[in-house]
């Protein structure tokens, strides 16, 4: 029990995954109320038109699940600072995505009526329509949460040391690139969705991992050590 107790007072950034207590329940929420029968704001772009429907992108779509499980277990475990960053770019993404779904409810209908090939991924495919509904669509968060665990691994210190995870990174692009386009092939989102998730990912990424992160990093910094020195002063007068 006190290795358990040492473990989790070690790592406190664990205490980021009670935000689930709140996604959950709101976006189960969000899904029951805006349904196919409900009235909502239809999502839709020329370009959506011109995207065929491919069953096989299922499968990076489904990746997904897994490229968010492996970033997030690996930062909560061995990168505390990283662990904060990606919290605070997906729960503020996460968030506003409830919040938009909430006031402005929304649906598409791009969904295929019927499939021109009969495989195990279009069987695949219409288990994920059965389950997920065509509704709360922007901004896709497939999308901005693959952004925010990319740009987590690409300035992930502790991983950057470490050659035995130099192919994470490579993989972790080509990931994204590939649940992208899952979005958009499977019907999933329209390109509204997709480009709203990028400009919202690239503010985060300023706040997060750029210059408002840095500026943030180094104002923390001078803290720390202006602290220190006004206690090493009253040490020394005592």
């Amino acid at each position: 029990m006190k290795a358990v107790l040492n473990f989790f007072k070690t790592r406190k950034q664990l205490l980021l995954l009670l935000y689930a207590a709140v996604y959950i329940p709101w976006f189960i929420y969000i899904e029951k109320t805006v349904t196919a029968g409900s009235s909502y704001h239809i999502i839709h772009m020329a370009v959506d038109d011109m995207i065929p429907f491919c069953e096989f992108f299922v499968i990076p779509y489904c990746l997904w699940f897994v490229y968010m499980g492996f970033t997030i277990a690996y930062v909560l475990l061995f990168d505390g600072p990283s662990s904060i960053r990606l919290g605070i770019f997906l729960y503020t993404g996460m968030t506003l995505f409830l919040i938009i779904s909430t006031v402005y409810p929304n649906g598409h209908q791009l969904r295929p009526d019927s499939f021109v090939r009969d495989n195990l991924f279009v069987h695949i495919t219409q288990k994920l329509y059965a389950a997920d509904t065509p509704t709360n669509l922007f901004p896709s968060i497939h999308v901005y949460n693959s952004l925010g665990c990319h740009f987590t691994l690409l300035h992930c210190k502790n991983m950057a040391e470490k050659k035995h995870w130099a192919w994470v990174r490579p993989v972790s692009w080509i990931l994204l690139v590939g649940i992208t386009c899952s979005t958009l092939f499977l019907k999933q989102h329209s390109m509204f969705d997709v480009l709203t998730a990028f400009i919202l990912a690239a503010v985060m990424y300023l706040v997060c991992f750029g210059p408002v992160a840095s500026a943030a990093a180094k104002m923390t910094g001078r803290r720390k050590v202006l602290k220190e020195t006004v206690q090493n002063s009253k040490q020394g007068l005592c």
